[in-house]
């Protein structure tokens, strides 16, 4: 197999029905999900799968749904069926529900950091952001499935809850932003 095919070469790039220019709406957004799975990817090699068996299967996971995230987003004409479920976004929702459980309680912002694995998460969160921008500047000109702009939107949160958990795991204290007024309150403190 060559890696090459010389097919790019004049600045476009096929979708699933369709070629564009490279620098289209959606290869944009599905590019950027492409930099979020090498963060996810880097995290990965800096955590010790003995150590963090349910993360490290749970990152693998989310690494194969960002594929079928960029792949949903790479069908021009909207056609085809979509790969991304809303049982894809629950099930980010139950594992931030259980890792906000497991990390120490929360009231400021927090500096992204800590020990290298979470370092690696809070990147891949701030590029999850920057793709989810991107998912809806697309949305606005062109059908996408929407289910991708929810799973993106809960991914973000997710890396933010995990990234928590395995500082705590090394027992690694989150950094407070020092300016930060309480802007985390837990909900039946709020009524």
């Amino acid at each position: 197999m060559r890696l090459y095919t010389r097919t790019g070469d004049k600045g476009k790039t096929n979708l699933i029905g369709g070629r564009v220019d490279k620098d289209h709406l959606r290869v944009e957004a599905y590019g950027t999900l492409d930099e979020v799975n090498s963060f996810v990817g880097q995290a990965l090699a800096l955590l010790d799968k003995e150590k963090f068996p349910d993360i490290c299967a749970e990152l693998q996971k989310i690494q194969h749904e960002l594929f079928d995230c960029g792949g949903d987003l790479a069908i021009a004409n909207g056609k085809l069926p979509y790969k991304v479920t809303e049982e894809m976004v629950t099930f980010l929702e139950t594992r931030i529900d259980e890792y906000v459980k497991e990390a120490p309680p929360l009231e400021k912002f927090i500096l992204p950091g800590g020990s290298p694995a979470a370092a690696a998460l809070h990147v891949a969160r701030t590029v999850t952001r920057r793709a989810e921008r991107c998912i809806v500047s697309l949305s606005k000109a062109e059908p996408i499935n929407e289910i991708v702009l929810q799973y993106v939107n809960r991914l973000s949160d997710y890396f933010f809850a995990v990234a928590r958990v395995i500082n705590a795991r090394f027992g690694v204290k989150d950094v407070e932003y020092e300016r930060s007024a309480i802007v985390f309150r837990d909900k039946e403190e709020k009524k």
